[in-house]
């Protein structure tokens, strides 16, 4: 029998966007999406459509035996004193030195999501470090749910240093060419824009899906490539790029 995908309203995908950046609970979520359904089955539907699901989306697996993968700590003296993330290259290169790309997570720390992202761009003959946020409050609580009321509770400014600290171990590690990419999603994303006005031309390309734009004063500071993704309705982030 063939299945299709349920039609998901505009007001499902509004409360889904709201319930993820953590400015409705997870039980406003569900009453407006109970609201928009026509039955307690669509409802269902439209919350497992609309939620993740990261084993269907990965791409490599973490025992893939091309890749090299460990979790490394790293230094913070700024920030909240370390931060550990996940760090992928790939098996063949040996003493080879690789371009690296720091890779930041959502707003609900290192998840499985953004661990595949490091692995494929390591596939890429990358050596890809994805830096978790949430090292100061025990780290990603293995949930998406928990892990952003866990962001809620992390100094941002610390976390910044935090992010920013990973960024340059990453690029002075021996086993690095000096080039240094950023690429960050949502939180990330303005992460990776506001590495780009901090690093200038220590940052060769930032690639933010999503994310908070720099301030219009600090663009001329930005020396990396970059490559800019919004959706077109998303309005909040459109209309900052157009300043």
């Amino acid at each position: 029998m063939k299945t299709t995908e349920p039609q998901i309203p505009s007001e499902a995908i509004e409360a889904y966007n709201l319930y993820i950046h953590g400015e409705i609970d997870r039980r406003s979520f569900f009453d407006r999406i109970n609201k928009v359904a026509v039955s307690a089955v669509a409802a269902t539907a439209m919350v497992d459509a609309l939620m993740p699901n990261y084993a269907a989306a990965q791409q490599v697996s973490p025992t893939d035996s091309r890749l090299k993968t460990e979790y490394a700590t790293v230094p913070s003296p700024q920030g909240n004193g370390t931060i550990k993330g996940y760090l992928a290259r790939p098996a063949s290169a040996g003493s080879t030195k690789l371009p690296s790309i720091l890779v930041v997570h959502e707003n609900r720390g290192l998840n499985p999501h953004i661990e595949d992202v490091a692995r494929r761009l390591a596939l890429e003959n990358f050596m890809a470090f994805a830096p978790d946020g949430l090292t100061s409050v025990g780290g990603y609580p293995g949930d998406d749910a928990k892990g952003g009321e866990l962001f809620g509770k992390v100094d941002r400014a610390k976390m910044s240093e935090d992010l920013y600290a990973a960024a340059v171990w990453l690029k002075s590690r021996p086993d690095s060419t000096g080039k240094l990419g950023v690429t960050g999603f949502c939180f990330g994303g303005g992460i990776a824009n506001a590495l780009a006005v901090r690093m200038g031309a220590d940052l060769a390309a930032a690639v933010p899906f999503y994310g908070g734009a720099p301030m219009a004063a600090d663009v001329p500071k930005i020396k990396a490539a970059v490559l800019v993704h919004h959706g077109g309705e998303d309005a909040r982030l459109v209309a900052a790029w157009n300043e």
